[in-house]
């Protein structure tokens, strides 16, 4: 991979975690923000739990904590290089959930208005998908903390491997 792709990766994964820790900070800045009326308003074949989630005020604030900071870590995961993996998969999921409260099919009609008109694509399924496309590129391991992290866990591993090695070839040499 050219210096060149792995840049625009780098960026691609720095913008996504920016959308995502933005979103995030947006929501804990506002005291009043609530998660209900999306959830209530959410469409297809899994739209009941969603109006369940949202229907119990205890499960509602759990809901509403976990949304919050789930966007701020994993906008901060991306952004950094830090967890990236974890940061990914979790923000695959995130995605994947916001795709089934409001999957943009024919027929279902949503009182939160969008920002443009969809069929089965959306910008949730895109997002999730270009965190696809992030996490078979790692650029994480060379651009970011996890270079650090991983790079010294390699190390270790590579050493315990020679150790290991080491150890097994003086078994096997024979002793006279």
């Amino acid at each position: 991979m050219t210096i060149y792709q792995k840049l625009i990766l780098v960026l691609l994964r720095i913008a996504i975690g920016w959308h995502f820790l933005y979103e995030g900070l947006v929501k804990l800045a506002n005291p009043n923000w609530s998660s209900a009326g999306y959830l209530l308003d959410s469409g297809g074949f899994l739209k009941q739990i969603f109006f369940n989630l949202a229907a119990n005020p205890d499960i509602l604030k759990i809901v509403d904590l976990l949304n919050i900071w789930g966007l701020i870590l994993i906008g901060l995961g991306l952004i950094l290089g830090l967890f990236t993996r974890a940061a990914i998969y979790s923000g695959m999921v995130l995605m994947i959930f916001y795709y089934l409260s409001h999957p943009p099919f024919v027929g279902l009609k949503y009182a939160m208005p969008s920002d443009g008109s969809y069929l089965v694509v959306n910008k949730m399924m895109i997002e999730a998908l270009a965190l696809g496309v992030l996490l078979v590129f790692p650029t994480w391991l060379e651009w970011g903390i996890d270079r650090w992290i991983f790079s010294n866990q390699s190390a270790v591993s590579s050493q315990q491997s020679a150790v290991s090695s080491q150890q097994s070839a003086v078994r096997k040499t024979p002793t006279n």
